[in-house]
């Protein structure tokens, strides 16, 4: 199911997760949930009046099992361009493997067992590039390639796994689930700093702050 949070912006809840739809210059599909979510990917762009082979991008915030484990599944019904940070990229392509000396790398090679690598193009984003009215941040820490997007234009960004949302407020990525902590707090810091104003907050994880998202990025990065 489809839940539209603003104008053209719409949240998919999934397994634990979400993935969002953007109708910006192109439709833009925003992660993609877990290996098991096809059915509701597919039910959730249709509720927003969009068939799969209507994307024409895919925005991943980073690579993780329950962010790009249905874009196999799409295909080939999906065929557009995937763009993530370098990094993550790379893992994606099969270029490289996550490393097993950090304990998240040895995580994602655990999940990689059920990850399937899509038969499409995937490109790597460098900060500041813009894809259609998004801007990407190199946001790392939860991953190494995480990346934020956010469209001034739209007023809404799309955090991923930088920060979590509990209670209404912003809360950063754990050790358990992050490559990096401290590196995860100074994105934080970078991103509330170098980001425009936003009022929707899309986060990967808890429901997403949609009305002043950008004040509560600003107030999580003056408490830590």
């Amino acid at each position: 199911m489809a839940t539209e949070l603003a104008d053209g912006v719409w949240r998919f809840e999934l397994r634990g997760v979400s993935a969002y739809l953007v109708d910006d210059d192109v439709p833009t599909l925003v992660d993609a949930g877990t290996p098991w979510d096809e059915a509701a990917v597919r039910e959730g762009l249709a509720d927003a009046g969009v068939d799969v082979a209507d994307v024409e991008r895919v925005l991943l915030t980073h690579y993780d099992l329950d962010h790009v484990g249905t874009l196999a599944a799409l295909t080939p019904d999906l065929d557009a361009p995937v763009y993530a940070g370098a990094f993550d990229a790379a893992i994606l392509r099969g270029d490289r493997s996550p490393p097993l000396r950090n304990h998240k790398g040895a995580l994602q090679r655990l999940t990689g067992l059920f990850t399937t690598r899509p038969d499409l193009e995937v490109n790597a984003v460098v900060d500041g590039e813009r894809l259609g009215s998004f801007t990407a941040y190199h946001t790392p820490g939860h991953t190494p390639g995480h990346v934020a997007y956010v469209s001034e234009d739209l007023s809404v960004a799309m955090l991923g796994d930088l920060v979590s949302e509990s209670d209404g407020a912003l809360e950063p990525s754990e050790w358990l689930i992050s490559y990096d902590t401290d590196r995860v707090l100074d994105s934080v810091r970078d991103l509330a700093e170098r980001a425009p104003p936003f009022e929707v907050a899309c986060v990967g994880h808890g429901d997403p702050i949609t009305s002043g998202g950008g004040a509560a990025l600003d107030a999580l990065a003056r408490r830590m």
